[in-house]
């Protein structure tokens, strides 16, 4: 038995070496210190200085599944853009934007910072390219300019009419006049089809919207005959106000069982065989399309018809007259009777004689 046990201070370890530690620290903390703080004042700066990007404008196209590193990567291709990867990846990491960065083609513009790119990146702001659809286009031509659009990726280049058609849920219609003429915005990568769809859409939601609010006492009886008539009036007139008078004609011939005697539609079913001069042996010259030789609509659509033509289809403007001429100065002469047409016409076989 220990008859001197040492004291609770006399048991403790001796205290040299936390001292040691807590001056090898101090030593650290001196050496490290001012160190980390200017790389922490050059990541904030770099943060909120402006990329390098030249002149006009540079674009970055962040792929799926690239990330944050990726993104960096693709930068620095770009001699002087990015400063520093490191500073970028720390920064979407720390305010968790890596998992919300959007793929897609972007646009750096002058004086965009880093910060700046990544919410712009986190936004899903990306470049968006356009196609216009022209009022009076056929298919045929929608495909065509879609086929040569440097932006669209090609999906339908080899499918005919009615592969198309089926892809895009309609097998058994055919396509002319289901696509409506507008503007249309998309980023890089969207496909033809993506494309078909978003103006065959957009068509459906105008052909029901026109359709709701026809005239009451209006002869057709279902809406592809909306879309068949509207197509006519687009292809006869270049001027909206006379959209209206123009649709009237029709529809009292329609009423009345005359056949509507449009070139336009004897145009179309010419096809390619038509070769800009359209003849007398044209006008005679029997096809489904051929409103001289047949009475009421032709069985489709003639052209793709604007918004404008589809509601003075279902509205037409009242009135008495059966017959219309170019004055040749882009409208329309109008006439009741068949006397006052073939004046009028005369009057615009001189004009263009003159």
């Amino acid at each position: 038995m220990n008859d001197n046990p040492r004291s609770p201070i006399e048991s403790r370890p001796p205290l040299g070496w936390f001292k040691r530690l807590l001056l090898a620290l101090a030593v650290l903390a001196l050496i490290l210190g001012p160190a980390l703080y200017i790389v922490y004042a050059d990541y904030r700066a770099f943060l909120d200085t402006p990329l390098g990007v030249p002149a006009g404008s540079l674009t970055v196209e962040l792929k799926p599944g690239m990330g944050v590193v990726g993104l960096s990567r693709e930068m620095q291709r770009q001699p002087g853009l990015l400063r520093s990867a490191p500073y970028l990846q720390v920064y979407a990491r720390l305010n968790r934007l890596a998992p919300r960065l959007k793929a897609g083609e972007y646009a750096l513009a002058p004086g965009l910072t880093p910060r700046g790119l990544l919410d712009q990146i986190v936004a899903g702001r990306v470049i968006q390219y356009t196609l216009t659809v022209v009022e009076g286009w056929t298919f045929r031509q929608l495909r065509r300019a879609l086929a040569e659009h440097p932006r669209i990726k090609q999906t339908l280049r080899d499918a005919s009419d009615a592969e198309i058609m089926a892809r895009l849920g309609r097998p058994s219609e055919l396509p002319e006049g289901w696509f409506l003429p507008d503007t249309y915005h998309f980023p890089t990568g969207f496909t033809d089809e993506m494309f078909l769809r978003r103006a065959m859409a957009a068509m459906d939601r105008q052909l029901r919207d026109a359709w709701s609010r026809r005239s009451p006492d209006s002869p057709l009886t279902y809406p592809y005959q909306a879309l068949i008539l509207a197509s006519i009036i687009e292809k006869e007139t270049a001027l909206p106000a006379e959209r209206p008078e123009v649709a009237g004609v029709f529809v009292r011939r329609l009423r009345r069982g005359i056949a509507l005697q449009t070139d336009p539609t004897v145009i179309y079913g010419l096809g390619e065989a038509f070769d800009g001069n359209l003849r007398r042996a044209d006008l005679t010259h029997d096809n489904p399309y051929n409103t001289y030789t047949h009475k009421g609509l032709p069985p489709t659509p003639i052209a793709l018809p604007s918004a404008g033509a589809l509601a003075a289809a279902v509205n037409p403007a009242p009135g008495d007259t059966l017959y219309f001429v170019a004055t040749g100065w882009g409208g329309h002469v109008f006439s009741r009777t068949l006397d006052e047409h073939n004046r009028a016409v005369r009057q615009y076989q001189l004009r263009k004689k003159d």
